[in-house]
């Protein structure tokens, strides 16, 4: 059980749990999930989490087969800038570790934002506060549960 589990339960929010063996030699977290479950890449999603020039932190939910766009998730949280948070503080706020950071349950609850292709899927995949464990839920679900807003947070093909 993962306070990312525990946080769907007691919300009673409908959803699912997916545990896969997870391989340390694989480079992406995310593609490893959706191989290993045989789900699109876009309905994995993972979490990152970027600092702003204010110092703070917020969270980034997009599609395992998109990059997160800077410009767009400062935007989206009223900042000029933003860049990848450095691991230590990503892992000493969150209390997961990286590559089993999940959107839900984080120890100290950081403004989130989750990319606008969530909305036109039924049910999406977050890591569930582990690696090699998934939770799957409605995107509207994982928005209310943790208070995220959706915005265009993906980076355009150029």
């Amino acid at each position: 059980m993962t306070p990312a589990i525990n946080l769907a339960r007691k919300a009673g929010v409908p959803h699912q749990t997916h545990e896969y063996a997870h391989d340390p030699a694989h480079a992406s977290y995310g593609l490893e999930a959706a191989e290993k479950m045989g789900v699109a890449p876009e309905r994995i999603f993972k979490t990152l989490v970027v600092i702003l020039e204010t110092r703070e932190l917020v969270v980034g939910v997009v599609a395992v087969s998109a990059m997160l766009n800077m410009k767009q998730i400062a935007r989206a949280a009223g900042a000029k800038k933003a860049a990848m948070a450095p691991a230590a503080d990503v892992q000493r706020s969150s209390g997961y570790v990286l590559g089993g950071l999940s959107p839900l349950g984080q120890k100290k609850r950081l403004r989130t934002f989750i990319d606008t292709s969530a909305k036109a899927l039924a049910t999406l995949f977050v890591s569930a506060g582990r690696r090699g464990l998934e939770i799957e839920l409605a995107p509207e679900d994982l928005a209310k549960l943790t208070s995220g807003t959706f915005a265009d947070l993906a980076a355009e093909d150029d």
